[in-house]
């Protein structure tokens, strides 16, 4: 993982004590508390500690401002293994626009290559433009896969 040096934060993998910290920048993020779904969330991690999810955080003087979860396909889907995916990446906005985020992704992606990971693949609102910016700025496109939907 990365050293904090000149103020820049430490990114680590993510911890159960973690927890309460990541519930507040959820909560400042999407303005709305969802304190279970983070619980379960970390609880599968542990459960699955061995190359199937990757979760790290971003850590400045001791306390956590951002974090990023992703892993590797293990055919879901029929999704083949060479295929990493991001599932969630959230930033204290008090620490937005500073490049935590790419930190978090970089390090993210040096980890899934190790997993033998060549395509990394995420969801994006087509209309949450601040989020398409981002993963453009990474070097995103459109993938062959398309999502499809269903109200019921």
């Amino acid at each position: 993982m990365s050293e904090s040096s000149s103020g820049s934060p430490v990114i680590r993998i993510m911890v159960p004590s973690d927890l309460d910290r990541i519930v507040e920048i959820d909560i400042k993020v999407l303005e709305k508390t969802r304190p279970e779904y983070w619980e379960m969330k970390l609880e599968l991690m542990q459960k699955q500690k061995h190359s199937q999810i990757s979760a790290l955080v971003a850590e400045s003087d001791g306390k956590v401002i951002g974090f990023i979860i992703g892993g590797v396909s293990r055919w879901e889907y029929g999704v083949p293994e060479n295929i990493g995916w991001i599932d969630t990446i959230g930033i204290d906005p008090e620490h937005q626009r500073k490049g935590i985020a790419k930190l978090l992704f970089t390090e993210m992606t040096n980890s899934l290559k190790k997993e033998g990971v060549d395509t990394i693949t995420t969801f994006v609102k087509r209309r949450d433009w601040l989020l398409l910016k981002f993963f453009d700025s990474l070097g995103f496109q459109k993938g062959d896969m398309i999502n499809l939907e269903l109200d019921i």
